[in-house]
């Protein structure tokens, strides 16, 4: 997708792909992809796009996003059933439902934390609290249905194979699920699309295991929704934004800031601040945008009270906030009547942070598992780095246990691979660190701060500060690899390699390549009986073709692949969060939920 152009809604793309006639529609990938490498050209509330010396397409979007079909303009002779149209439209980042608002009366929901909340105002509730006999409506149980079809289509085909119009089917099942009163599973949809969207571009944010995710998510919700009741209903509704509540005044310290910059066209900075009891609360900004605002969006001031804090200085500094409002996940809210000035800030290694890093790791992996704040505050040693399949980590000594340490984000015009490098010749260090747990079977973080290599009283952080040779110990020089100790490693990468193949590939590369030679006999042979049961199941529905009584295929269950897949994923990822537990020693609370039948 290009950055230069606004968000489109899911429901306008939708709309205009599905107006194409079938000729035109079997030319909409190659009309996107030309439309990439016209430039476009930003005047006000509009964006130009020439698509020849004669032509151009107009896109306006006076809020930030294009809202209606008739906001996209276009000079041509066809128009306005033209092709260019839906290729802008499917070529432009997807925009959030939530900051359009509501289409219709019935439509009471959207996704909290998929999208930034407009700043100033409580963020709307969700569909409420259902009984325990409450069940999905009959509109409900379609839009799943509908969502589930349309992200099987996707899976079948593969990012190879999902262009533009299977993209546009999906959108329209998401804008249909939104209608409904199903935020998560719109919001998931949207997800899908925009990670297919990154793969076929060659997005240098594109990462192959958070579009599995994401098409785990959908499809799992579409699977489970229509059987839910009570709060399992609850659950996979989704809320329609994060609300509010007061929460009087409060004394916050600065901990860091980190950029924002999303695969949905979002990009911005929040800057994380603890109170006195260590409980965590976040300011951001974040609205549409690509990898320029994400770093400059570090000295924007903050959107709360009167105060002109920076992000970047909020982050050493403190804060004193009367009329606080917060959502559920700690986000403060900038209402009229919330007022905030400047007030002294406090070092890691000084009360009331330091309390943040007394907490064991352990404790802090358990609740990063179980659903809490997924924020790690370790002390480490640096000791080296290590190649990896997922690029360089820095390797770190955090009480006995081997971490490695990655980039939060591989975009380029951000500095977290630079810092990375930089502190990796710093070994030996020991440093107090803030970073995201990422889970996976071997102890491993997104590092996100640090203390500074030579100054304790100062901290970096990594997305927005740049380090340089001058900020590292002396006698600090090229880093040098370390060895790190294996150990019996599960050999889950031979189910969760197929499951990445088939997002990548689709069902056709899953049927041609079979399962390995003994790649189910050996899964069984170390215990994981399921993983080898569900690793031939997936090739067997993927090579599943029926023919007619004249010998002809007949179209692929993509039902059945789709639900073997899923099965596959969930059980991935269940041992995964599992191993991660052991490798931390954590104890997580027990999984619910199981993989589709």
């Amino acid at each position: 997708m290009s950055p230069d152009l606004p968000p489109v809604l899911p429901s306008v793309t939708a709309e205009l792909v599905e107006a194409l006639s079938p000729r035109l529609r079997k030319r909409l990938d190659a009309a996107v992809t030309k439309l990439f490498a016209r430039p476009a050209v930003r005047d006000g509330d509009s964006v130009r796009i020439a698509v020849d010396d004669e032509t151009d397409v107009v896109l306006h979007a006076p809020d930030g996003a294009v809202t209606g079909a008739d906001a996209i303009r276009c000079g041509c002779l066809l128009a306005p059933g033209c092709l260019h149209r839906a290729a802008a439209a499917s070529a432009a980042p997807v925009a959030d439902p939530a900051e359009a608002g509501p289409p219709a009366p019935q439509d009471t929901a959207t996704t909290g934390e998929r999208g930034p909340a407009p700043a100033g105002s409580p963020e709307q509730a969700g569909t409420g609290t259902p009984t325990a006999e409450e069940t999905p409506t009959a509109e409900q149980r379609a839009a799943a249905r509908a969502v589930s079809d349309a992200a099987g289509a996707v899976l079948e085909a593969g990012t190879d194979g999902a262009g533009a119009v299977l993209q546009a089917e999906l959108l329209h099942a998401a804008h249909t699920a939104r209608l409904a009163g199903l935020p998560r599973a719109c919001a998931a949809a949207i997800s899908v699309v925009t990670g297919v969207r990154a793969a076929r571009s060659a997005d240098p944010g594109y990462r192959l295991a958070d579009l599995a995710d994401a098409l785990a998510d959908v499809l799992g919700v579409a699977h489970r929704l229509p059987h839910a009741t009570g709060a399992d209903l609850t659950e996979l509704r989704g809320t329609v934004r994060q609300p509010y509540r007061p929460d009087g005044s409060l004394r916050l310290y600065g901990l860091f800031s980190e950029p924002v910059l999303t695969a949905t066209g979002y990009a911005g900075a929040v800057t994380w601040t603890a109170d006195a009891h260590g409980r965590l609360y976040t300011v951001s900004d974040v609205a549409p945008g690509g990898p320029a605002r994400a770093a400059g969006a570090a000295d924007r001031a903050v959107r709360i009270g009167d105060t002109a804090l920076t992000h970047r200085e909020l982050s050493r500094a403190g804060l004193a906030v009367s009329g606080a409002t917060v959502s559920p996940t700690g986000r403060l809210g900038a209402g009229a009547g919330v007022r905030a000035v400047r007030a002294p800030g406090a070092s890691w290694r000084s009360e009331p942070l330091d309390r943040l890093w007394s907490v064991p790791v352990a404790e802090q992996v358990a609740r990063a598992l179980n659903g809490g704040q997924d924020l790690l505050f370790l002390e480490v040693t640096l000791t080296g780095t290590v190649r990896g399949t997922a690029g360089d980590c820095l390797l770190a000594d955090g009480a006995g246990v081997t971490l490695r340490l990655a980039t939060a984000h591989d975009d380029p015009a951000l500095p977290y691979r630079d810092n990375l490098r930089l502190l990796a010749a710093a070994r030996g260090s020991g440093l107090r660190i803030v970073a995201r747990l990422a889970p996976g079977p071997r102890p491993r973080a997104l590092l996100l701060a640090t203390e500074h290599p030579t100054d304790p009283a100062a901290r970096v952080d990594l997305g927005l500060d740049r380090l340089q040779h001058a900020d590292l110990p002396p006698g600090a020089g090229v880093p040098r690899p370390a060895v790190v100790p294996t150990g019996d490693e599960v050999p889950l990468h031979l189910l969760r390699r197929r499951v990445h193949q088939a997002v990548s590939g689709g069902r056709r590369v899953l049927a041609l390549a079979g399962s390995g030679p003994g790649d189910g006999a050996r899964l069984r042979r170390l215990g994981l009986a399921t993983a080898g049961d569900l690793l031939e199941d997936l090739h067997a529905a993927a090579a599943d073709r029926s023919r007619d009584v004249f010998g002809r295929l007949l179209p692929a269950d993509t039902a059945r692949f789709a639900r073997s897949w899923l099965a596959a994923a969930v059980y991935t990822d269940t041992v995964e969060r599992a191993l991660c537990a052991s490798a931390w020693g954590a104890v997580t609370a027990e999984v619910s939920g199981a993989a589709p039948a």
